[in-house]
């Protein structure tokens, strides 16, 4: 049995298996001499060119491997290849519903929690607090799958598009599908005003959620908070799972903590679902873009049609110059 896998016949590297002369397990090496500024080709695609000369067997990493990207580039010889982008029928895919929580907005959420978001860092200790003293007073009701906060450093001294970006990504929180219902609490002084952020969320359900400004508040704040959240909790567990199209579901995409067999594991089996996935007109996020550096041209070949395309052309591009600058 080989140590050693060749993901394409036109590589020029090879994957490492387990430790072999001097390459780790998981790295990659030549499978024949590369000459100096030659194409390293993994998947069939080049991922970067040599900067000096690279013997049959030797390790090939970032000590003699460069990005190929520099500069502004011309991706305009990159066509679309649907060739490359897999469909699904429903002989092979029979399934097109799953079991989710549809909210009154129309958005689906796959989980029915119940959260605390902070508008300001200042109150993160007393939404710590009522989260605590809820859960020592009340069993979560069944239907909910937890009750939480997400604690954070910022909302107030932030200016800009700094401030604007807390702003936009706390709103994006408040009106998650995963979230039964929400309890915003603010302190009253920040930048991140309580008031003016209720607005931003724009059209919502008062039952889902709801506000606590806790300078405004006569008594106990932690109680206050406590009562609160029963309510909220009261009106998130009427929510029931229910059989909803595949083509609602969102599916965002994070590193888990990759290796050297990601490429060759886990990617490729996420790669599969959101093929799956997205040929039932459902969705999944592809995040740290920055990845995809390098291996633009695949993700190019890959999009729906050419609008798309100069989306990532100018992303690839811009980020280029951001990175460089």
């Amino acid at each position: 049995m080989k140590d050693y896998i060749v993901i394409h016949p036109d590589d020029n590297v090879a994957v490492a298996l387990q430790p072999r002369n001097g390459v780790p397990a998981g790295h990659k090496f030549a499978l024949r001499k590369i000459a100096q500024n030659e194409q390293i080709i993994k998947y069939g695609y080049p991922i970067g060119h040599a900067v000096e000369t690279i013997e049959e067997g030797q390790l090939v990493d970032h000590n003699n491997i460069a990005t190929n990207l520099e500069g502004i580039l011309d991706y305009s010889n990159v066509s679309l290849d649907d060739s490359i982008r897999p469909s699904y029928d429903s002989e092979v895919s029979p399934i097109k519903s799953f079991m989710g929580y549809r909210r009154d907005d129309g958005k689906v959420g796959i989980r029915n929690e119940v959260w605390i978001i902070p508008t300001v860092g200042c109150v993160n200790d007393i939404c710590r607090q009522i989260v605590a003293k809820f859960k020592e007073k009340n069993n979560i009701p069944d239907g909910i799958d937890s009750v939480r906060f997400f604690p954070h450093n910022y909302g107030c001294s932030q200016l800009g598009e700094d401030h604007e970006n807390t702003r936009l990504i706390l709103r994006d929180m408040a009106v998650h599908p995963n979230a039964g219902g929400a309890l915003i609490v603010g302190l009253g002084c920040e930048n991140n005003q309580p008031k003016a952020f209720m607005e931003l969320l724009g059209k919502y359900d008062c039952r889902r959620i709801r506000m606590m400004i806790c300078q405004e508040i006569e008594g106990n704040e932690v109680e206050t908070g406590v009562n609160i959240l029963k309510e909220i909790c009261d009106y998130a567990k009427t929510f029931k799972r229910e059989p909803l199209p595949i083509s609602s579901l969102k599916i965002g995409l994070k590193c888990g903590g990759s290796d050297g067999f990601s490429g060759i594991t886990a990617n490729p089996l996420l790669g599969a679902f959101s093929d799956w996935l997205c040929s039932n007109n459902g969705t999944t996020v592809l995040t740290e873009v920055p990845e995809m550096f390098g291996a633009e041209v695949i993700l190019m070949q890959r999009v729906a049609n050419n609008e798309v395309k100069e989306k990532i052309v100018s992303l690839i591009n811009k980020g280029w110059r951001h990175f460089h600058t």
